[in-house]
């Protein structure tokens, strides 16, 4: 039997992790002396990995600071996010709906994202979706990250090494360039949400089809051949 895969990124469209994300940012870049850039700023950063993110926050506060100085920082970041991580973040409307929906129908389902992969298994664990994806594929999980194929293609080897006969179509879902740049070289269909984080227009990203709502997904993912 074989089974087709939907691929799901994770912090703006899964989950709405933005003020954890911000808090944390915050956080950090006030004990490093900066000024904090607030949840709007952090919004449109959002999508690289959290060393980017903190990264964009000292250039928005500033400038980058020594590497000693960074690398501090960062660690303030991962330990304080790290105790924060669902404070706020809740899934988006309809998401776990949708997701149990789709593995009723008997899709495998993953999560392939740029945050790192501890960090994305405990958000969903402690969200209580940790055990609706056969695989969760993080930023540090493997030698590329999106918009790089290969974490796409890493993706779909590891729910095979989990779940095995996933063979043929498989479509992303994301929010960004980096999920549409990702599924286009690795020749999957891709699937855009309208609620995330991306600092481009998401009709703009050039994505295969543009959802508004988690309910409209299972229809989109039939209309690209799922």
């Amino acid at each position: 039997m074989t089974r087709k895969a939907i691929l799901f990124d994770l912090d703006g469209t899964l989950v709405d992790t933005a003020p954890d994300l911000a808090a944390a940012t915050d956080y950090a870049l006030t004990r490093a002396g900066r000024p904090a850039i607030g949840l709007d700023a952090v919004r449109s950063m959002v999508g690289d990995g959290a060393r980017a993110l903190l990264q964009k926050g000292f250039t928005a506060s500033g400038g980058m600071p020594a590497p000693e100085q960074f690398e501090n920082a960062f660690a303030d970041f991962m330990v304080y996010y790290g105790q924060h991580l669902t404070d706020t973040s809740r899934p988006f409307p309809g998401v776990l709906t949708c997701l149990a929906a789709l593995a009723e129908q008997d899709y495998a389902l993953a999560v392939c994202t740029n945050k790192p992969e501890g960090l994305s298994r405990s958000l969903l664990g402690q969200l209580g979706m940790l055990d609706l994806f056969g695989a969760v594929v993080g930023g540090d999980s493997l030698a590329m990250r999106k918009p790089d194929p290969g974490h796409i293609h890493g993706t779909v080897d590891a729910l095979n090494a989990r779940l095995g006969a996933i063979h043929g179509w498989a479509a992303m879902v994301g929010d960004s360039a980096n999920d549409v740049n990702a599924a286009k070289a690795a020749g999957l269909p891709c699937v855009v949400v309208s609620f995330g984080y991306t600092r481009i227009p998401p009709h703009e990203l050039g994505g295969d089809r543009l959802i508004d709502h988690f309910a409209d997904l299972p229809e989109a993912i039939v209309a690209l051949g799922g």
